[in-house]
């Protein structure tokens, strides 16, 4: 079953891999969070920012991140289990002239003989099906002090309603099908993971979209989309 649900999600994937730079595609909505989530990793980092450091983005799909870490100085690997994601993901910054290092591999099995600074996983644990042993293996690249930075959905009914039901099959702000709830994980039940790995909370925030002004923004509510910030202290 979980196999099957894999297959699924990598189909679908594949199939949208090439509108990663259409602002006004598929992929709109990382578009227009994608400020916001560098300015979150901004805020978890001293005044030099992402210079000179050794940046890892699991699961980078077409580079959009690791683009704009990139421009900003980081040095960037970035690491997809979707082959023409990274295939679209290489084509661009070459076009952009950025120098960035764009593997394809399995998340789950991947081995990675190189530590960094900082760890990103953006909306990918959702769609991975042991992601406890992924989060538990980590910290194997992270150099002393590294921090890693997540980001993902919550597990409740709020977030059933909003992120799957009204956002994915009502508004269809990202594709049918991207996400399944019963996969979806609770902040605490990352803690308690982080915990055991002597990884250390040092920042939880909520994104939300604000109907009002119709723009998404940090916030204090994690009841639905969320990041958090761990730090090595081991």
């Amino acid at each position: 079953m979980k196999q099957d649900l894999k297959n699924k999600e990598h189909k679908l994937f594949n199939k949208l891999s090439k509108e990663w730079w259409d602002e006004n595609g598929k992929f709109r909505v990382l578009h227009q969070i994608r400020p916001i989530r560098i300015q979150y990793i901004l805020d978890q980092l001293d005044s030099n920012g992402v210079k000179n450091l050794d940046i890892l983005d699991i699961g980078c799909g077409g580079g959009l991140v690791c683009e704009s870490l990139s421009k900003l100085g980081g040095k960037i690997t970035g690491i997809d289990f979707v082959k023409n994601n990274i295939e679209v993901a290489r084509l661009h910054s070459k076009e952009k002239n950025l120098k960035i290092d764009y593997q394809h591999g399995n998340i789950e099995k991947i081995k990675i003989n190189k530590k960094f600074d900082l760890i990103i996983m953006f909306e990918v644990l959702e769609h991975l099906n042991e992601w406890e042993f992924v989060l538990s293996r980590i910290k194997n690249n992270l150099k002393k002090n590294g921090i890693v930075i997540i980001s993902t959905i919550n597990r409740n009914f709020l977030s059933k309603l909003i992120a799957i039901y009204f956002a994915e099959n009502f508004l269809r702000w990202i594709p049918v099908g991207t996400h399944n709830f019963n996969k979806l994980i609770k902040p605490e039940e990352i803690e308690l993971l982080m915990e055991k790995n002597n990884m250390k909370l040092i920042n939880l925030r909520g994104l939300v979209f604000d109907v009002i002004n119709f723009e998404w923004k940090l916030s204090s509510n994690t009841n639905i989309n969320y990041f958090c910030t761990y730090k090595n202290i081991s």
